[in-house]
């Protein structure tokens, strides 16, 4: 994968997954999948991993079973 497609398909993911505000346990599995999918976590990727993960430590985001 091209550096910038892994973190737009990574940042297509992350949209996917918290338009509801809610993230499954198969969601977040494949979204950390495809963080490291292409053995690289450049700046893009780390941006958007640390909003993701801010969203889910301060509630914004509930995780729930899937």
């Amino acid at each position: 994968m091209k550096s910038g497609e892994s973190g737009k398909r990574l940042g297509e993911l992350i949209k996917k997954a918290c338009d509801d505000l809610e993230i499954t346990t198969s969601e977040y599995k494949e979204i950390m999948s495809a963080a490291g999918e292409d053995s690289l976590e450049d700046e893009q990727e780390k941006s958007l991993l640390s909003q993701f993960h801010q969203m889910i430590s301060n509630g914004t985001i509930k995780r729930i079973p899937s």
